[in-house]
Order: C-alpha cells, then sequence, then structure tokens
C-alpha cells in the first residue's frame, strides 16, 4: 500500500471525531504561524535597538517604534501557550479515545469473517496486527496532530514566504532544506522493504509464542520446553539480522539531520554576513533567518522523525487494514429477512460445496428433514458431514444447489435471525476462560440462575456445579481447562440446551464421554430432541440407533439413507461400519438391545 495512502486511511479511521481533527489542524496552522511570525519580529526588535532599518539607514530608537513590535511579540507568545495547551489535551483525548474505537471496531469484524479465514490466518497473528495497529495510530494521531502537523505546514506552506522577506537568503535556506528533504527520501525508500520484511518476522514470532503457550500441556509432557525456547530463540535473531540495516540507515539519517542544523546555520551566518557588509541586509534580518534556520531544520528533523515512524508502523498498519478489507464471505443481503422462531423444516436442494474449488467437500447433497425429526450424518473422516451441517448454519455457503429452512433459502435469513434459531454443540467444546454462568449466558444472556442450574441438570452436569467453590461464579480456565473433558462437553451442550433453538445441531456431542455418562446424556438428548429438528454427527453408531433416518456419507455424497434397521438389513457401508464397531468389543452402551442388535448384524 502506497504510503501516502497508508496515511490518509489512517487519518480516515478518526471517524465521528474528524472535525476535532480539523480544528486540531487548524490550531496547527495557527501555531506554525505564530512560530514563524516570532523570528520575523524579534528581527525587527533588534533592528529597532540598534536603530537600523532593513536598508541600512540610521532611524532614532523610540519607546513608540518599539511598543508595537514587543506588543505583537508578547501577543505571539500568548496565542503559542493557549493553542498548544489546547492542542496537547484535546491531541492526546482524541488519540486514546479513537484508539480504542479502532480496536474494537476491527474485533468487531474479525469476528464476522468466515470460519475459513480463521483456519488460514493465526489467532496469535489477528491479535497482534489489532494490538500494534491501533498502538501505532495512536501514535501517528498523537504526533501528528501535537506538533507534526505544524512542521509540515512550516515547511511546505511558510517556507516560501522567507523568499519575500529576503530572497537571496531565502533562496539558500529553501535550497538546503531541500537537499536534506531529498536526502531523507532516499533513506526512506532504502528502508521501506526492509522494515516490511522484518514485520513479517515480527508476526512468525507472535505466532510461534501464542502456539507454544496455547499448548503448554504437550510441551511439558513431551519435554519440548528446551526445543520450543530454541526455535523462539532463532526466529528472534532472524528477525534481529533483519532489523539491523535498518537501524543503521537511520542512524545515518540521524546524523545527517544533527548536521544539516549546523551547516544551515553557518551558511546563512556567512551569505547573511556578505550581504549586510554590502548594505543587502539588516543585522535584524540575520538574525530572523538564523532562527528561520534553527527553526526549519528542527521541524525537518521532526518530520524525519515523523516519517520513520510511519515507515516503521506501515507495515502493521498495511496489514491491519488487508484484514479489515478482507470482505466476509457469508453475509446479509440488502433486505434480508429477520425471523422470529422457525418451525424447522430443513431442506437441502442439490447443494454442492469445495474449500479451495477443487477438491469436492460436498456433492449434490439432497434430503429433508421435517419439523420434529432427528436426522443423523454418518460416515468416515472426511466424508463431508461437518461440512454439510457447517453450510446449515451458514458457516459457508454452497456453490450451487439452496439450502431452505420453513421453504425459505438460508441467505435471505439475515445471519443474526438465523443463527438465533440454531443450537450447535461442537466436537471440541469451545469454552471462554470465563465463569460457568458467563459461558451458559452464550446461550441465553438474560437466562436466570434457576434455568441455567436446569440446563446443567438436564445435560447431566449438576456434579460439575457440586464441585465448584464458588458455583456459577466459578472461573474454568483457558478453554475450560479446570475441567475435564466431559464436562466440557456437557456444559456446552447445556449451554445449547438454554438457547431452546428449533434446530439443533450435535457434531458428535457425546465422544468425549466416558460409557456411563454417555447413557445418561444420550437419554436426556432423546428427550430434549423430542419437538425439535435435530441433526447429528455421530461415529459411535449405538448413540443414534433411534434416529429418525440416517444419512450416510462417502466422499461428500450421500450413498445410503434409511433407517437403523433398514440400512443393516441392507448390507451395505453402513452395514459395514456397525458390524465393524458391534463386534470390535463390548456394547457402545452397554444394554441388552445394543447386544441383540450387535448379534443380529453378525448373523
Amino acid at each position: 500500500m502506497n504510503l501516502l495512502r497508508l496515511y490518509a486511511r489512517v487519518l480516515g479511521q478518526l471517524g465521528p471525531d474528524a472535525k476535532l481533527g480539523v480544528a486540531l489542524a487548524f490550531a496547527n496552522l495557527v501555531l506554525a504561524m505564530a512560530t514563524f511570525a516570532e523570528p520575523v519580529l524579534f528581527g525587527r526588535i533588534v533592528d529597532a535597538l540598534i536603530g537600523k532599518s532593513g536598508s541600512g539607514a540610521a532611524e532614532p530608537v523610540t519607546f513608540e517604534r518599539l511598543a508595537p513590535l514587543i506588543g505583537m511579540w508578547i501577543g505571539v507568545g500568548l496565542t503559542t501557550i493557549v493553542v498548544g495547551v489546547f492542542v496537547s489535551l484535546q491531541a492526546d483525548r482524541l488519540a486514546h479515545r479513537r484508539r480504542l474505537a479502532v480496536m474494537a471496531s476491527y474485533f468487531e469484524h474479525a469476528l464476522t469473517l468466515p470460519i475459513a479465514f480463521h483456519s488460514q490466518v493465526h489467532s496469535g497473528r489477528v491479535l497482534k496486527v489489532m494490538l500494534d495497529a491501533t498502538s501505532g495510530m495512536w501514535g501517528l494521531w498523537l504526533a501528528f496532530f501535537r506538533e507534526h502537523c505544524a512542521s509540515f505546514v512550516t515547511l511546505f506552506i511558510l517556507l516560501p514566504f522567507t523568499l519575500w522577506l529576503n530572497w537571496r537568503m531565502g533562496v539558500l535556506l529553501v535550497a538546503l532544506v531541500v537537499l536534506f528533504g531529498a536526502l531523507t527520501v532516499y533513506i526512506l525508500r532504502k528502508t521501506e522493504r526492509l522494515q516490511t520484511s522484518v514485520e513479517r518476522y515480527h508476526s512468525d514470532l507472535a505466532e510461534r509464542a501464542s502456539d507454544a503457550l496455547g499448548n503448554v500441556p504437550v510441551i511439558q509432557s513431551f519435554t519440548q520446553i528446551e526445543t520450543e525456547v530454541r526455535g523462539l530463540r532463532t526466529t528472534m535473531a532472524t528477525l534481529l539480522d533483519a532489523q539491523i540495516p535498518v537501524l543503521s540507515w537511520w542512524a545515518i539519517a540521524t546524523v545527517l539531520t544533527r548536521a544539516s542544523a549546523t551547516l544551515t546555520v553557518l551558511a546563512i551566518f556567512l551569505l547573511g554576513t556578505y550581504l549586510h557588509l554590502n548594505g543587502q541586509t539588516s543585522v535584524g534580518e540575520i538574525i530572523t533567518f538564523t532562527n528561520f534556520a534553527t527553526m526549519l531544520i528542527g521541524r525537518l528533523e521532526q518530520v524525519v522523525g515523523f516519517v520513520n515512524y510511519i515507515f516503521m508502523q506501515a507495515p502493521k498498519m498495511a496489514e491491519f487494514f488487508e484484514i479489515l478489507d478482507t470482505t466476509p464471505a457469508v453475509r446479509d443481503k440488502p433486505n434480508a429477512i429477520t425471523p422470529g422462531r422457525l418451525n424447522g423444516a430443513v431442506a437441502f436442494n442439490s447443494v454442492s460445496f469445495s474449500y479451495d474449488g477443487k477438491r469436492p467437500a460436498v456433492v449434490d447433497a439432497s434430503f429433508g428433514v421435517a419439523p420434529g425429526e432427528t436426522v443423523a450424518l454418518v460416515g468416515a473422516t472426511g466424508s463431508g458431514k461437518s461440512t454439510t451441517l457447517s453450510l446449515l448454519h451458514r458457516a459457508f455457503d454452497p456453490q450451487s444447489g439452496a439450502i431452505t429452512v420453513d421453504g425459505v433459502d438460508l441467505r435471505d435469513y439475515s445471519l443474526l435471525g438465523l443463527r438465533r434459531n440454531i443450537g450447535v454443540v461442537f466436537q471440541e467444546p469451545m469454552l471462554f476462560a470465563r465463569t460457568i454462568r458467563e459461558n451458559l449466558q452464550v446461550g441465553r444472556p438474560d437466562a436466570t440462575d434457576e434455568e441455567m442450574i436446569l440446563a446443567l441438570a438436564r445435560a447431566q452436569a449438576t456434579e460439575i456445579m457440586a464441585r465448584q467453590p464458588q458455583g456459577l461464579d466459578t472461573v474454568i480456565g483457558e478453554r475450560g481447562r479446570t475441567l475435564s473433558g466431559g464436562e466440557r462437553q456437557r456444559l456446552s451442550i447445556a449451554r445449547a440446551l438454554l438457547k431452546d433453538p428449533p434446530i439443533l445441531i450435535l457434531d458428535e456431542a457425546t465422544s468425549a464421554l466416558d460409557a456411563a455418562t454417555e447413557t445418561k446424556l444420550q437419554k436426556a438428548l432423546e428427550e430434549v430432541m423430542k419437538g425439535r429438528t435435530t441433526l447429528v454427527i455421530a461415529h459411535r453408531l449405538a448413540t443414534i440407533r433411534n434416529a429418525t433416518r440416517i444419512l450416510v456419507f462417502e466422499e461428500g455424497r450421500i450413498i445410503e439413507a434409511g433407517t437403523f434397521e433398514e440400512l443393516v438389513a441392507r448390507g451395505g457401508r453402513f452395514a459395514v461400519l456397525a458390524k465393524a464397531q458391534y463386534l470390535a468389543g463390548p456394547a457402545p452402551i452397554g444394554d441388552d438391545e445394543a447386544s441383540s442388535l450387535a448379534r443380529k448384524i453378525a448373523e
């Protein structure tokens, strides 16, 4: 992204504070004019004190001649103080306020991005981009409105005004500033590409550290602490190797800027002395231009530092805007319908989907589910079961075909309205590092304590509460790690039950449970599923033997459909799966019905 365009976008993030930004820019203009006026007035006062005019003619020193100049000088000084206080206070407030607002906007946008995006981009990188870029923007806003806006005005608007005061010294001053500016631009171009690669290494560092911290149990169990630390240090060394050339170039820029101040003042003084000896300027003008040289080189140094900061932050902010510009593949139509509570009649009509456009994940899937029915999806890993149900709650949209609920295409519903009608229990519980109450309130924010306790009881999770010292207010750690795998899964089921949706998706909801708990939970789920459209993904076939219908998936296609008994009797793919499971060991749920079914399959 072009640097100027990038900076314009940063200023565009001011949003509702844009008017305050304009006021601050105007205040900076006033400050620049006042700063520029001070050397001029001071030079005039010096000329008045020594009784000389700009042409070198002698004039009497009188208080009447000095008073207006001194009055204007005092007025300019007071203006600088008052406007400076306004700029400092308001720039601070604007920068902090907008940083938090932009962070919140980015966070909301990131949460709306499709699952495919989050599958490809590491969460550590997304978080780093949010924190680094918003901090960078805060620094840019603060520095720009506090001092650098005035510096730009001084350099590019008021600098040419020096030609009017004394064109000879003005030309020299402009030429020197342009020369040092050109050298700075050269250095900027040298470091731009280098700094982009540096930022990539910073992101790699964040990803690696986030990965390690998120998998501490694995690292400790497999004694990989030394390996992880060594890998992190290797990344750091690579980062430092890439950063050193950038720092070297900017060290040159710093030395050049400081040297330019001395050289410019010396050049102006020598030229001014020559002109004064030839009667072409006054002592006051020499002092004025000497002050101009010091001030302008100081401003140039500020601008160089500011541009340096922009270059250092540019890759971070470019990555920020890249994510911000990522358009969610799944989004609302302009006039999307916001449904109330749906009946739950689901229909897939020749639905096909592919993640990469090459290998199909779902091929021509067609089936219907009446309100209150339970349909199970079975098949080998990667056969398309989870993808099919992901299409139902619009994690993705199909490339062809249509999915309807109550006869209306899903894409005609608003995402919020549709997802309020669908409860999902994922294979991975996905809990927050918050209290049990807060995790349950994800299902329904206004749920009472009694309703939460009831949902836990229906999910066979009452004993979880009995062991918690603070009850619903117990914090369960990152991803619920203070709970066992089965407890986490039951808590996620209670969360879905609390939502009370007309459509329920169970993606291997009982996979983390032991046989005894699974039996109790299965009975609870059977009760809960009554009157609710339920779609179940299961590998343990005994848990779905009472499903209204079973769909068998293979390579994205539905190859068989029917009840448990019908599919077993048919002797097809499902019968092979059932035989492998039931004859491999004890019946999965351990009841008489399962045992007799195992014998039937074996026959």
